[in-house]
């Protein structure tokens, strides 16, 4: 057997250990730093691995550990389980639930609208999806609300997180992106790279998240017209008082307008905004009565196992990389996006259903780990646009939540929604809003512009 071909049947090896592992249910990180290394041992004993390519690992950990972009995940983090553990979020959706309930479908408007201002604020598809299904889920039930379409909306729009920013997604594929951008142009000649950023990528998602947005909204509305009897009104709904409203949904578009604001504006980085948004959030919660020393020691704890997972995984994923390289992986995804028909077209629509597929079987944090490094440069060298690319991912990424068996998002819900509730009508429900996020990538697809425009508008 030629060394090309050992080459291949390590490859095989190394992706079914992946998935086998994966299944098993062994915590992630390990899984793929693990069978990495067992793979590149076994390619050692037989002669077809060269053990030097492990010794970049070293400074591949310290560069991370060092990136001033990645020092906004434990921020974000930080800031978005403030805001849910110190019952923010509840008021907000409580007063503007109240504000809509008296119209048919009215409340899952009132869902969609406040999944996209926690996305906007907060950008944790965890807490916003239980806080919505505790609070929302039940109200709507009693309402008479068809539970699919209860379900779906609150799944979706916590799901809202991962493409309007600040989101801890972009900032992930930021990363990504940018580093391998970079290697794309040095691959092509180019020794003064131009860098795609994090806010590069929150200014192009903008426009696609809100888009979904109303995308969702059309399509509440629809049903509420055409099927009424899915989504009737709630005729004891009181409408708060504009002092109510305003000290319920203030703190969050003041959140938006710091955070956002900050970066769009070009007054801030992504890391830095970060900071800003963690101490807002903790500001808030302090003047409403919620922030004390419990509460935030259990958010620092929080924070802490969510961002060393994020980090754990981002590390397994390094060790994999370079094991993946070291057999010449990257070669042979180059010769199979660059033989494609339809040049770099047909590349992204390949790369695109691959992900979308993985989302059913993977998280996103190992998809943008191990996927994104491998294929993003590329595709860069086939000339596509690396913010395009990246609010395409993002939107991919996003189904991943909705993606059953494990869709993160249904989890979620799984998990407060009441018995009376099958796993089944969870699944069926969100059916129609993964058809939605697929339409946004088709339109996408059709007018990158959505894109590209703002982060031009912006920062050229």
């Amino acid at each position: 057997m030629s060394l090309h071909d050992q080459h291949i049947l390590m490859l095989v090896l190394l992706l079914l250990g992946l998935c086998a592992g994966l299944a098993s249910g062994f915590p992630v990180a390990f899984v793929i730093g693990g069978v990495a290394l067992l793979l590149a041992g076994l390619g050692t004993l037989l002669g077809n691995f060269d053990p030097s390519f492990l010794q970049a690992l070293p400074n591949r950990l310290f560069d991370t550990m060092s990136s001033q972009t990645l020092l906004a995940v434990p921020l974000f983090v930080y800031m978005g389980v403030m805001l849910e553990r110190s019952q923010l979020a509840e008021a907000l959706l409580t007063r503007v639930a109240s504000l809509f309930g008296q119209k048919r479908g009215g409340l899952v408007v009132a869902v969609i609208l406040v999944g996209g201002i926690l996305a906007a604020s907060t950008g944790i598809v965890g807490a916003t999806v239980v806080t919505m299904g505790l609070i929302s889920l039940p109200v709507m039930l009693r309402a008479g609300y068809d539970p699919k379409l209860a379900t779906g909306a609150i799944a979706a729009s916590g799901t809202l997180g991962q493409i309007i920013p600040p989101s801890i997604v972009l900032v992930l594929l930021g990363d990504q992106l940018g580093n391998a951008y970079q290697r794309a142009q040095l691959a092509a000649g180019n020794y003064a790279p131009d860098t795609v950023s994090v806010g590069d990528l929150f200014a192009g998602a903008l426009l696609p998240g809100l888009g979904l947005v109303v995308i969702y909204l059309a399509y509440a509305l629809y049903i509420a017209w055409r099927h009424p009897e899915r989504a009737p009104a709630l005729p004891d709904a009181v409408r708060p008082s504009l002092f109510e409203l305003a000290r319920d949904v203030l703190p969050a578009l003041g959140l938006i307008v710091l955070v956002l604001g900050s970066i769009l504006g070009g007054f801030a980085t992504p890391t830095e905004a970060a900071a800003v948004g963690a101490l807002g959030a903790s500001a808030f919660a302090a003047m409403r009565g919620r922030l004390s020393f419990a509460r935030l020691h259990e958010v620092a704890r929080e924070t802490v196992k969510v961002s060393a997972m994020v980090f754990a995984i981002l590390f397994g994923a390094a060790l994999f990389s370079l094991v993946f390289r070291g057999y010449g992986g990257d070669d042979l995804v180059h010769e199979l996006l660059t033989g494609l028909p339809g040049g770099a077209n047909g590349a992204v629509l390949l790369v695109m259903l691959l992900m979308f597929l993985l989302g059913f079987v993977l998280d996103f944090i190992e998809i943008v780990f191990i996927v994104v490094p491998i294929v993003a440069p590329v595709l860069f060298a086939l000339g596509v646009d690396p913010v395009w690319l990246g609010v395409m991912m993002a939107v991919n990424l996003q189904t991943s939540f909705l993606t059953p068996p494990f869709g993160f998002a249904l989890f979620y819900l799984r998990g407060v929604a009441p018995p009376s509730i099958e796993t089944m009508a969870i699944y069926r429900g969100v059916v129609p809003f993964i058809v939605l996020q697929l339409s946004m990538l088709a339109i996408l697809w059709v007018f990158p512009e959505l894109a590209t425009w703002l982060p031009g508008v912006l920062y050229d």
